[in-house]
C-alpha cells in the first residue's frame, strides 16, 4: 500500500509525533494482567495478549468473552481497573482513543463510529483537516487527500459524498480507511468483514499483508473461521472474560478453536429439520420500489426457510424494508394468508404479524440509551400486553425475562443499557424483541452477523423450531453456507431483480453465485 503527496505529509506529522521504544523480543504489544469490572458483571480477569511485529493476532471468544471490551481498553476507551500495557516494551497509560492515536493504535469498531451527515472526506480527516492561508478549512485540499488515499487503497468512492448515501460496506470501508490514514502501528479490527463483499474483503486482505510487510501490528476479530487460515499468524481465545490459550493459527483446527470457545463440542452448525410445509404464508407478486428493484416475485409457506442471496447492492434488505413498510413498495402485490395488504407503514405490517429484524443493529434496531428491557418489550408494549389502555407490565417484564434466558443472553441484568452490551447479545435482544409478537412471517436480515459460532447455532436451531411451529421465515444473509445449510429454498438477487429460484436439493454455492453475478 502506498501513499503519496498530501497523504504522505499528514502520515509523516503522526510518525515524528510518536516516541520510539526498540521493544523486547519483536513484541510490539503487551497486555499484562489486566481486569475491567462493570456494575454487576466483570469483563476481564486477569487477561493477558501479546502482538508482534509484522503479524496478524486473531482474537476468538463466544459474544461477551471479553474480546471487544481489551480492545476498548487497548485502543483508549476504557481505562483498566488494573494490569498494564506495553507498547514496544515500554508501559503506556491512555487517557482516552486520542491519546492511543498518538501512541500509534487505531481501531476499526464493528459498530461504525461515523458522522452520516458529513461527507467522506470530512469523516476521514475529522479533527485533523487542511486549512488555507485564512485559517478556514481547505475542503479541496482534504478531498485530494482523500483521493490519494483512497487510490493506494484500491477504493472506488467519491470523497466528497455524503456518508448516509453509501451502502454499509461502503462505510465500513470509509472506517477502515480512517484507520489506514492514521498509519498506526498497531490496527485493531473488529468484525472488519462482516458486510463486504468476497472482492473487497479480498482487498481487505492485500491490504493487511502490505501492513504486516511494514511491520504492523495487527488484532484481528473476527467469527469467521475461514478467514483465519488465510489472514492470521496467531490466535488468542477468550472465554467469559477469561483468557484460554494462544496458539499458532496453522497448528490448530477448527473444531479445537471451538472447544476453546465455548468449553463444549457444537457438532452440527444448520440444524435444518424436516418440518410440514402448509399452505402459502406471503406471496409477493411484481414487487419494486422505483429506482432501487423491480419486478420481484416469490412465496413462502408455513414451516418454509426461504432464504435470499446476493452480493451488496443486490437489493435484498430494500425488499425486506418494502415487506415491512419501511420504504413502501410503489409497485406490485403484497398477500399475507391469501389477502392482499397495502403495507405502508411497519405498524400495518406488525398488525398482519410481519417481524423483520434489521441488519444494522445499531442505527435501526437498538434504543442504545434505553435498557434491555424496554428493548426487547417494544414491539408488543401496547399489543398482547394491553388491557383496557393499560399495559400489564409485570406479565409482560416476565416474558422478556424468560426470553432473554431462552436466548442466552448475558446480561447483568434487564436494567442494564443495551449499549453496554456485546454486538451479538444486542443481536439477541433484538431476535427476542421480535419473537414476543409470535409473528406468522418472520423476516431475518443477516441474522448472525457479528455473533459468534455457539450463539450462530442457537439462532439457527430456534429458526427451525419456528418454522416447525408454521412460521413463515424470509432469512436473508451473506454468508453462502448459512443460506445453504438453512433454506428449503433460495431466492437470488442481482442489481435489484430476482435471478433465479433454488430448491434446496439443487442448490450449491457455484449455482448461487453464478445466479448472484448475472
Amino acid at each position: 500500500m502506498a501513499v503519496t503527496g498530501d497523504v504522505t505529509g499528514a502520515v509523516d506529522e503522526q510518525r515524528s509525533a510518536r516516541a520510539t521504544h526498540p521493544g523486547v523480543a519483536g513484541l510490539l504489544l503487551e497486555v499484562r494482567g489486566v481486569r475491567k469490572a462493570f456494575p454487576g458483571v466483570v469483563a476481564l480477569d486477569d487477561v493477558r495478549f501479546a502482538l508482534k511485529q509484522g503479524s496478524v493476532h486473531a482474537l476468538m471468544g463466544e459474544n461477551g468473552a471479553g474480546k471487544s471490551t481489551l480492545m476498548k481498553i487497548i485502543a483508549g476507551v476504557y481505562t483498566p481497573d488494573e494490569g498494564e500495557l506495553l507498547l514496544r516494551g515500554k508501559p503506556m497509560q491512555l487517557r482516552g482513543p486520542i491519546d492511543a492515536l498518538r501512541n500509534g493504535i487505531a481501531m476499526i469498531h464493528q459498530e461504525l463510529n461515523l458522522m452520516p451527515y458529513m461527507t467522506v472526506a470530512e469523516n476521514i480527516w475529522i479533527g485533523r483537516e487542511p486549512h488555507n492561508r485564512l485559517g478556514l478549512i481547505d475542503h479541496a485540499k482534504m478531498s485530494r487527500m482523500t483521493r490519494e488515499l483512497f487510490d493506494g487503497l484500491e477504493v472506488d468512492i467519491d470523497p466528497d459524498i455524503e456518508l448516509r448515501r453509501l451502502s454499509i460496506a461502503s462505510r465500513q470501508t470509509v472506517e477502515i480507511a480512517k484507520a489506514i490514514s492514521h498509519d498506526p502501528d498497531v490496527l485493531i479490527m473488529d468484525e472488519p468483514t462482516s458486510v463486504l463483499t468476497e472482492n473487497e474483503v479480498a482487498r481487505l486482505f492485500r491490504i493487511i499483508r502490505d501492513l504486516k510487510a511494514q511491520g504492523k501490528g495487527i488484532v484481528y476479530i473476527t467469527h469467521k473461521m475461514n478467514e483465519l487460515a488465510e489472514i492470521a499468524d496467531e490466535l488468542s481465545v477468550f472465554r467469559d472474560g477469561h483468557y484460554i490459550g494462544t496458539h499458532a493459527a496453522n497448528e490448530v483446527t477448527r473444531d479445537e478453536i471451538i472447544r476453546m470457545m465455548v468449553g463444549r463440542e457444537i457438532t452440527q452448525m444448520f440444524p435444518k429439520e424436516t418440518v410440514p410445509i402448509g399452505d402459502v404464508v406471503l406471496s409477493v407478486e411484481g414487487l419494486g420500489v422505483e429506482g432501487v428493484f423491480r419486478d420481484v416475485s416469490f412465496e413462502i409457506r408455513a414451516g418454509e426457510i426461504v432464504g435470499m442471496a446476493g452480493l451488496i447492492g443486490s437489493g435484498r434488505s430494500n425488499v425486506a424494508e418494502a415487506l415491512f413498510g419501511v420504504v413502501p413498495a410503489t409497485s406490485g402485490t403484497i398477500r399475507i394468508d391469501g389477502k392482499t395488504v397495502d403495507v405502508d407503514t411497519p405498524a400495518i405490517a406488525m398488525k398482519h404479524g410481519v417481524a423483520f429484524l434489521t441488519e444494522d443493529r445499531k442505527d435501526t434496531g437498538c434504543f442504545l440509551m434505553l435498557d434491555v428491557l424496554s428493548n426487547m418489550e417494544s414491539a408488543v408494549l401496547t399489543q398482547r400486553y394491553a388491557k383496557a389502555g393499560f399495559v400489564e407490565h409485570g406479565a409482560l417484564a416476565k416474558a422478556c425475562r424468560e426470553m432473554s434466558t431462552a436466548l442466552r443472553v448475558k446480561t447483568p441484568g434487564m436494567d442494564e443499557p443495551i449499549e453496554n452490551l456485546s454486538g451479538g447479545n444486542q443481536q439477541k435482544v433484538l431476535i427476542g424483541r421480535w419473537l414476543l409478537t409470535h409473528p406468522r412471517v418472520l423476516i431475518l436480515d443477516e441474522p448472525t452477523r457479528g455473533i459468534d459460532v455457539g450463539a450462530k447455532a442457537e439462532i439457527h436451531r430456534l429458526v427451525c423450531k419456528l418454522a416447525g411451529q408454521g412460521v413463515a421465515v424470509l432469512m436473508i444473509s451473506s454468508e453462502l453456507p448459512e443460506v445453504l445449510g438453512m433454506s428449503d429454498r433460495i431466492v437470488v438477487m442481482h442489481e435489484g431483480r430476482v435471478t433465479g429460484v433454488v430448491d434446496r436439493a439443487a442448490a450449491n454455492q457455484m449455482t448461487i453465485m453464478d445466479l448472484a453475478s448475472r
